[in-house]
């Protein structure tokens, strides 16, 4: 079996992440596969890059001219909003031809049109698509924060100026889609199963096939280290607690660094015996002027892209907090409990079904800075250290090892086969 998995990027984004790990958990259980990206940063030989770099950043351009008249010449928006206008047309490259499976995943930002992908249909090859948020089954956006439209036929968007309209963008495209998706099929595949439940409610998927299996992760990369020598390595303090919080943006609104901003002032007045043995580890970019913010003493890590110092960083931790007000099943909490370290974040999307409460981590009310708090400071002084570490190593070791994902991607491919060969 070959399988060409298509994403944008190879290595920035968590969709790019994942598409890369399932990539070569496929590799390493018995079936060929590559990536096609439009953004190819390494020398790695199973991952194909489009040629014709100025026209494949045409197609990025002529779509964020689109929304951007669509917003009246706004910034505002203009990177929540999808359109798919614009892409690569893939059908007749050798790898594209090659291939038994089409795996789609993270399409965005000019990669694929919807007119592109209506072709990959045509062309009669079985296609999975792996939604790494629920922009597939929506109008224009990624997130929809509570929002049902989408479930009926989207309009009246609250990403379009004014409040959009009746027939707006948001609607146009969700027409659009159900019209790609007229009288063809796709397997759907979420990385979680509240994904799986939102996916399965929308107007576009109406009678496609939706299942959902998280990504994978490599426990011979991501796994326990030395705890000392890790900070050394990272550049941590060795006489202080360390809360690690991580983002690609640490400003970007929805991962919620405000909430940790407010449960750190709930934690210092409440505990003032910690603030001098706690101190927070910030890994991403754009946290400049953070450390004012805090009342705990501040490491800002900076972007880094090297996967064994992000090791050291988790193991250098002794809890990870990701407060997003969105997420459907990120690869940081799947990263920090491989490494032994357990995780709070907020009961919302897939990070339920990563954490367990109080066994592996805690899992905090939504939206609740004072809940998060609470389970900071009970995993830091209150819990069983070293049982809670332990069952979050067992946890992904049981739910998200390599092997057991490449196993249930297959189950789905040859489902997609058969179902494409003998109309089953």
């Amino acid at each position: 079996m070959i399988v060409l998995i298509v994403n944008t990027s190879e290595k920035t984004g968590g969709a790019a992440l994942a598409a890369n790990r399932l990539k070569d958990a496929l590799n390493n259980n018995g079936v060929k596969a590559k990536m096609l990206v439009r953004d190819k940063l390494t020398d790695d030989i199973t991952v194909v890059g489009l040629s014709h770099t100025l026209r494949n950043q045409l197609h990025f351009l002529w779509e964020r001219w689109t929304i951007f008249w669509h917003l009246h010449f706004s910034r505002k928006h203009l990177f929540e909003i999808d359109i798919a206008n614009s892409g690569v047309d893939i059908t007749k490259l050798p790898e594209f031809k090659e291939a038994d499976i089409i795996h789609l995943s993270w399409i965005n930002q000019g990669m694929l049109s919807l007119k592109g992908i209506r072709k990959i249909l045509d062309s009669g090859k079985p296609v999975v698509w792996t939604m790494h948020d629920i922009w597939p089954a929506t109008g224009i956006c990624h997130i929809t924060l509570n929002c049902l439209r989408y479930q009926s036929y989207c309009g009246n968007c609250r990403l379009l100026p004014n409040g959009g309209s009746t027939n707006d963008l948001s609607n146009k495209v969700l027409q659009r889609k159900k019209k790609m998706l007229e009288g063809r099929n796709i397997m759907f595949v979420t990385c979680s199963k509240w994904l799986e439940k939102e996916a399965s409610k929308s107007a576009i998927l109406a009678g496609q096939q939706v299942f959902s299996i998280p990504n994978p992760i490599d426990t011979h990369v991501f796994h326990p280290k030395d705890n000392k020598q890790a900070r050394i390595n990272a550049g941590l303090p060795l006489d202080k607690k360390i809360i690690l919080f991580a983002s690609q943006r640490v400003t970007n609104v929805n991962k919620g660094i405000s909430y940790l901003i407010e449960a750190c002032h709930k934690l210092a007045k409440d505990y003032p015996e910690i603030v001098n043995k706690t101190a927070i580890a910030i890994l991403g970019g754009h946290a400049e002027n953070l450390r004012e913010e805090f009342d705990f003493e501040v490491y800002e890590l900076g972007y880094i892209n090297d996967t064994q110092r992000i090791v050291d960083v988790y193991n250098a931790s002794d809890v990870f907090v990701l407060p997003s007000l969105s997420e459907n099943l990120p690869n940081t909490i799947m990263e920090a409990m491989a490494c032994g370290v357990p995780c709070v974040g907020f009961k919302v999307g897939g990070i339920p079904e990563e954490i367990d409460h109080k066994v592996n981590g805690y899992v905090a009310k939504y939206r609740d800075a004072t809940d998060l708090a609470q389970g900071l400071h009970w995993i830091l002084e209150e819990a069983d250290y070293q049982d809670l570490s332990s069952s979050a190593i067992t946890k992904v070791q049981r739910s998200y090892s390599q092997r057991s994902v490449a196993l249930q991607y297959i189950n789905i491919y040859n489902e997609a086969m058969a179902f494409k060969n003998y109309r089953l």
